[in-house]
């Protein structure tokens, strides 16, 4: 591997994914949820980075291409499987559909590219795949945010547990003292991130079927 700035950026990424997991393993939150917000945006960053720096030094190689995007996947796939394991109940229906189809696109894409092999190359990268990675990206971005704002604002302006909070968002106990309304205006946030990663989801099936109807003629039996 050839030890440029912008492969460094693209490895300095590839690492920062699991260290997203382990945020939350060795930090209580909303720590973890500040900790691994900073690392998940820094490492966005660097995607526009290593890519521009790669082009305008003219120092794009074979292992920065090859990289990248596994570098995005595991970015979002680890950050989408830590959003749904610590998501509250109001909110993990609502956040598993999109992550379930943002989650198998990414498979059924990667199968694709393995099956074709050599022909592969025809899967070239397109600007409405650029979006939806950019999209997703922003969509993990905010509900990052939610998370802190709900596990440390909320809590700490009421005094209260997310059990409680959980209980009152779902309806199963009276309003206290009228922090129902309260509630819900404070957690737009996680409302934002969830309409984001609605319409990633979509453009992520739209690039998946570009990327199926591409790999049709190479998928045809030969007589």
């Amino acid at each position: 591997m050839k030890w440029n700035l912008p492969n460094i950026l693209t490895l300095l990424r590839l690492l920062a994914a699991p260290g997203l997991a382990v945020m939350f393993l060795y930090f209580t939150r909303p720590y973890a949820d500040w900790f691994a917000l900073i690392l998940f945006v820094s490492a966005a960053i660097t995607d526009w980075f290593d890519g521009y720096l790669a082009r305008a030094w003219k120092q794009e190689t074979k292992m920065g291409a090859m990289l990248d995007p596994i570098a995005d996947k595991a970015m979002v796939v680890i950050a989408l499987m830590i959003l749904v394991g610590y998501s509250t109940e109001h909110w993990t229906p609502w956040l598993v559909l999109p992550a379930t189809v943002i989650l198998f696109r990414e498979v059924f894409v990667s199968g694709l590219r393995e099956f074709l092999g050599d022909v592969a190359g025809t899967l070239k990268v397109t600007k409405l795949a650029k979006w939806k990675t950019t999209a997703q990206m922003i969509a993990i971005a905010v509900l990052f945010s939610q998370g802190i704002f709900e596990h440390y604002l909320v809590m700490s302006s009421f005094g209260m547990d997310q059990g409680i909070v959980d209980q009152i968002m779902a309806g199963e106990v009276a309003d206290l003292q009228g922090l129902r309304w309260k509630l819900d205006g404070m957690i737009w946030s996680g409302r934002v991130g969830l309409w984001l990663l609605w319409i990633a989801a979509g453009l992520t099936l739209i690039t998946g079927y570009d990327y199926l109807r591409k790999s049709m003629p190479h998928l045809k039996e030969t007589r």
